[in-house]
């Protein structure tokens, strides 16, 4: 057994930390408002998933999230209203992009543990999983119409993993949606009816995945994400886009009302 821990440099009030044993990196980021995501915390998920990815101890990735209640609430509302200048819009919604970007392009599967609700651009963290398990409580909600933009960045990799017709209903009807819908549409691959469920799922699927043949999985990653060669330029577009758009008027009086719930 190699066991093996690691924690990224003091963030603000969060944390991103791996621990690989037995053949399973288990990445986990944690925040106090909801496990939502501050740039600098984006950074070094991003960071300690190439990371587990490059390392020869681990063989398969496991990425969860702090606390009971929430998986992610999406990027941080305090940075995403603080947004100055196009250039800063741009840099900020390129956050998500890196996630997802090195969770495809580990050669390693990638687990997704969903032990509650999930907005934004959690979202898309979620679809960029190779395998999904959620607890049937696991919410998700598709919230950037909400406060003004639209799901942009994200919606390259919800497309590809939902289908055009699923990421539409989505991105229109932006409200929760519940676990078996999400199940339906490809979003969660398993629902587990509580967290010890859920926790023991995610450990049987890993250890049985840690003692299977890496090339063959490797080789299957590959296939799972042939064709997203050109997501890199698409995401930073479209992370523009978004930049532009919430400096508007329109879309910063959303926040504020957003804000005053």
């Amino acid at each position: 057994m190699t066991t093996t821990t690691s924690a990224t440099p003091s963030v603000p009030e969060g944390t991103v930390r791996t621990e690989t044993r037995d053949g399973i990196a288990t990445v986990e980021f944690a925040h106090p408002k909801g496990n939502s995501l501050p740039a600098a915390l984006l950074n070094d998920l991003a960071a300690a998933i190439t990371a587990a990815g490059a390392d020869p101890s681990a063989r398969v990735i496991v990425l969860r999230s702090a606390g009971g209640s929430t998986f992610c609430a999406g990027a941080s509302f305090d940075e995403f209203t603080a947004v100055a200048t196009p250039e800063a819009g741009q840099a900020f919604f390129s956050g998500f992009a890196r996630v997802i970007l090195a969770m495809i392009r580990a050669p390693k599967f990638v687990l997704v543990r969903v032990q509650g609700r999930a907005a934004g651009g959690a979202l898309g963290v979620i679809a960029a999983s190779d395998y999904s398990f959620a607890v049937r409580t696991a919410q998700a909600k598709l919230s950037e119409l909400q406060v003004g933009i639209g799901p942009f960045v994200v919606g390259v990799v919800l497309e590809r993993k939902l289908g055009q017709a699923a990421f539409q209903h989505l991105g229109v009807h932006a409200d929760w949606h519940d676990a078996a819908w999400c199940e339906r549409h490809g979003l969660y691959a398993m629902l587990c009816d509580d967290t010890a469920g859920l926790d023991a799922a995610v450990e049987a699927h890993a250890t049985r995945l840690a003692g299977a043949n890496p090339e063959a999985m490797r080789e299957m990653k590959r296939i799972f994400w042939a064709g997203t060669e050109g997501w890199e330029a698409q995401m930073r577009e479209r992370a523009a886009m978004s930049g532009r758009m919430v400096l508007s008027d329109f879309t910063r009086e959303a926040l504020a009302r957003f804000r005053a719930r």
